[in-house]
């Protein structure tokens, strides 16, 4: 394994010197409200610094069962009709929002040229598994249909996440795959969390930094996906990806759901999917949304961003 990023080390240091000094109690004995409010304020302080390029509409979506939030947004002189990423925010399906991920997506917006639109979908535990699943998908139909609207080129929808977001993207991805009216261009996976048939090497060797077994098991029980009758929704190891949606796969090193992704590209080829994997080896988990941490944030940011414009050309 890779050394780890310097400036990512220095902060866990900090970190757990901090939890030794103060130790937190166990997750589920905080409200997740709690843990959410927590979880905002420190992703907002690693990220002071998005792009200024970007403009802003905080709208409403198609949702499972009614329109929910989602926020629009569009890089300042660019000619329309664009592309579009629908994006999945992350934290296991129990945490994260529009804010925490409000820098990432203005970078992505700003460096791939194209519009995004981040989706505010419904929480587990108040709002259990299929709930999240149903209004990503909903809020993907929603897109196509109202392209002309959003001022985007329905030939040139992306849809993305990290983390839970990209178990998202990739489950709306295979959903849509045959309907001829909807057909997705682009699938980004960031660090996905893709839930595979068997427990892989990295989540039985790494216990964190960031997403640690604790964590991985609180958000599991919230969800209550398991034993679920659409269950294959959000465990992806054994869904049929023929014929889904080219995709570019982005794990980091230090992040125990770095063998799933690299996997699930390799299914993905396996099954004629155009998929590119690409490690970042000395980063870790959630470190689109740290971009203050580190300067290799802001390069893999830029790659980032880079790939979708390209693909949404």
């Amino acid at each position: 394994m890779s050394a780890m990023d310097s400036d990512f080390a220095a902060m866990l240091e900090m970190e757990a010197a901090a939890a030794k000094a103060q130790p937190a109690p166990p997750l589920d004995a905080i409200p997740p409200q709690m843990v959410r409010a927590g979880y905002r304020m420190q992703r907002q302080a690693q990220d002071q610094n998005p792009p200024k390029d970007v403009e802003t509409h905080d709208i409403k979506v198609g949702g499972g069962v009614g329109d929910i939030p989602a926020r629009l947004y569009r890089p300042i002189g660019v000619k329309d009709p664009t592309g579009l990423l629908v994006y999945f925010h992350g934290g296991g399906f129990v945490i994260g929002d529009l804010e925490t991920h409000d820098g990432h997506c203005r970078r992505l917006a700003s460096g791939a040229g194209c519009r995004v639109l981040a989706v505010d979908y419904r929480l587990a535990p108040e709002h259990p598994f299929p709930a999240g699943h149903d209004d990503a998908l909903a809020a993907v139909k929603w897109a196509f249909d109202h392209a002309v609207d959003l001022e985007v080129d329905p030939r040139r929808i992306a849809v993305g996440g990290d983390s839970a977001g990209g178990n998202l993207a990739a489950s709306v991805a295979l959903d849509l795959k045959d309907d001829p009216a909807r057909q997705i261009a682009f699938q980004l996976l960031l660090y996905p969390g893709i839930w595979p048939a068997e427990e892989t090497q990295s989540r039985k060797d790494l216990d964190g930094p960031v997403l640690t077994r604790a964590a991985l098991d609180w958000f599991e029980k919230l969800l209550a996906a398991i034993g679920h009758p659409s269950a294959n929704r959000a465990m992806l190891g054994s869904r049929d990806l023929a014929g889904a949606a080219p995709a570019l796969i982005v794990t980091a090193g230090f992040d125990p759901l770095k063998d799933e992704g690299r996997d699930y590209a390799a299914r993905l080829n396996a099954a004629g999917v155009a998929a590119r994997h690409l490690e970042y080896a000395a980063l870790v988990h959630d470190f689109y949304v740290m971009h203050d941490v580190s300067p290799a944030v802001s390069r893999a940011a830029a790659e980032t961003a880079e790939a979708l414009r390209l693909a949404l050309a």
